[in-house]
C-alpha cells in the first residue's frame, strides 16, 4: 500500500512539504508503541535521511526505541558524524550493526533460483541474513529511510536492501555483491530489476512478509542552480514504493552522452568518503562514460585506507583492481578471497578493465600504496590547483589551457553513461 506519493523532474519539496508528507503517512499508520527505525550512515548525508529520522523521532518521542543505521560493511558512525547527520536526537537511541556477529539467518534461497536469475553465471544457495534486531526486536513498526539512486551492486539502491544489505550478515553481502559483479556492472547499474534485487524480493516476499516494515524514499537532484533538493517523496510497504522512486530516479540522476568521455575530473568529499570501498563510486558510476584510453582523475583529499573492514582493507592491498580475469583467476587460487567475495566484487567494479587511466589524488595514502593497487598515483596539491572543486562546475568546463574535462562534485548522486553502452 502507497501512504504517500508525490514526485516528478521538476518539483521541489521543501522541509515543510516533507514533514507534511511524513506526517500525513504516519498518521494513516495509526498509533504505535514500539519503532524501530533503519537509516543510512553518514555515507549517505545527502539522502535527506537524517532530516526524516529526526522527524520521526519528534513524532514518536517514547515509541521510537531503537535506531539502527544500515552499516553494511561500514564503519560505525562516530558521535560528531550523529550530530551533524541526525540533530536533536538522543544518541542513547542508536544501535550499530556488527555485520560479522550479529545477524540471523531468516531463510534461505535455493541454487537453482540463484542459477536462474543469474542466467547461469552462479548456482549457490542465498542466506538471506538480518540484524537480530530487525527479526527479533518485538517492534510494530519498522521504518527503512533511504535514496533511491544508481547503484552498482543491485541496480537501484535501497528498497529492501537497505535491510538484507544493510544489516546483513557475511554470507548473505559477500554472495549478493559477488552475484551482481558477474552478471556485470553495466548490465546492472541504472535497472530497478536485476538478479540480485529478484534474490532481496524472494527474501521479502518469503521470509519477513510478517514483519511490519514500511519503506520512505527520497529522489534527489541538482536544481538549475546546483542545489541539492528533494525531487521526489514515496513511502509505502510494497514493491510499488520503489519502484516509482526508480522510475523518477532514472530521469533525475541518469546522464547520458553522446559521446564518451575523453577526460573527467571527480571530486570526493573527505566528510563522506574516506576509503576506495566507497570512494570507488567515482569508478562504478562514470564507467560506461570513459571513452576507450580516456583519463578518470580522482581528487579525494580524505582518503585514507581502501576497505573500512580490516579484512576487506588487507584484500584490496594484497590483489589490486586489476580487473575481471586477474581477480577471477585470484579467486581460483586464494581461499581467503572466496570466502570473502564482496571484496572480490568490489575488485572488478574498481577497475576500468584497463579501457581507461584511473588516477588518484589521496590526502593520506602513499604514492607507493595507491600504485600497488593498479591505479595511477596524482599529488592532491598539484592537482587541485589545477583543478580547484571551488571553481569547476558541475558538468562540462574548458580549463584555462583550452582543455575540456567533465567534473562531477559528488558521484554518489547519479549515472553517467555514453549512449553506446547502454543496453536497451
Amino acid at each position: 500500500m502507497m501512504y504517500f506519493s508525490a514526485g516528478s523532474p521538476d518539483t521541489v519539496i521543501s522541509p515543510e512539504d516533507l514533514k507534511h508528507g511524513l506526517y500525513t503517512a504516519l498518521e494513516k499508520l495509526g498509533k504505535r508503541e514500539k519503532v524501530l527505525v533503519v537509516p543510512p550512515d553518514f555515507t549517505r548525508f545527502h539522502s535527506r535521511a537524517g532530516e526524516i529520522t529526526t522527524l520521526l523521532y519528534k513524532y514518536y518521542r517514547e515509541g521510537l526505541k531503537d535506531i539502527l543505521p544500515a552499516l553494511g560493511t561500514h564503519t560505525p558512525m562516530t558521535p560528531d558524524e550523529i550530530n551533524e547527520m541526525y540533530r536533536d536526537i538522543p544518541h542513547g537511541l542508536f544501535r550499530v550493526h556488527d555485520w560479522r556477529n550479529d545477524v540471523v539467518t531468516v531463510g534461505t534461497i535455493p541454487g537453482e533460483y540463484v542459477h536462474e536469475v543469474t542466467e547461469g553465471a552462479l548456482d549457490y544457495s542465498w542466506p538471506a541474513q538480518l540484524n537480530r534486531l530487525v527479526i527479533n526486536g518485538g517492534h510494530d513498526l519498522i521504518i527503512s529511510v533511504g535514496q533511491v539512486v544508481p547503484h552498482e551492486v543491485v541496480g537501484m539502491a535501497n528498497y529492501n536492501k537497505n535491510l538484507f544489505v544493510g544489516t546483513g550478515g557475511p554470507e548473505g553481502i559477500n554472495k549478493s555483491h559477488f552475484a551482481g559483479a558477474v552478471y556485470g556492472l553495466e548490465r546492472m547499474m541504472g535497472k530497478a530489476d536485476t538478479p540480485v534485487r529478484k534474490l532481496l524480493n524472494y527474501a521479502s516476499e518469503n521470509f519477513i512478509s510478517h514483519l511490519p516494515v514500511i519503506y520512505i524514499h527520497t529522489v534527489i537532484g541538482r536544481d538549475d542552480s546546483g542545489k541539492l533538493v528533494i525531487r521526489g517523496l514515496y513511502i509505502g510497504d510494497d514493491h510499488d514504493v520503489f519502484t516509482l522512486a526508480a522510475e523518477l530516479s532514472l530521469k533525475v540522476n541518469f546522464i547520458v552522452f553522446e559521446k564518451p568521455l575523453r577526460k573527467a575530473v571527480v571530486y570526493l568529499d573527505p566528510s563522506e568518503f574516506r576509503s576506495t570501498w566507497l570512494g570507488n563510486k567515482s569508478i562504478y558510476r562514470t564507467r560506461m562514460a570513459m571513452a576507450d584510453n580516456g583519463e578518470l582523475i580522482v581528487i579525494a583529499p580524505g582518503l585514507k585506507e581502501f576497505g573500512e573492514d580490516k579484512e576487506i582493507d588487507r584484500l584490496i592491498r594484497k590483489y589490486g583492481y586489476k580487473g575481471t580475469p586477474a581477480t577471477m583467476a585470484a579467486l581460483k587460487r586464494n581461499k581467503e578471497l572466496e570466502e570473502n567475495l564482496s571484496a572480490a566484487a568490489h575488485l572488478i567494479h574498481g577497475s576500468s578493465e584497463d579501457r581507461f587511466s584511473i588516477t588518484y589524488c589521496p590526502g593520506h595514502l602513499t604514492r607507493e600504496e595507491i600504485e600497488s593497487v593498479n591505479f595511477k598515483y596524482g599529488d592532491l596539491a598539484e592537482t587541485m590547483a589545477k583543478y580547484d572543486p571551488q571553481k569547476l562546475r558541475d558538468g562540462f568546463n574548458i580549463m584555462p589551457d583550452g582543455e575540456e574535462i567533465y567534473y562531477i562534485s559528488n558521484p554518489a548522486i547519479g549515472l553517467w553513461s555514453s549512449r553506446e553502452r547502454l543496453e536497451i
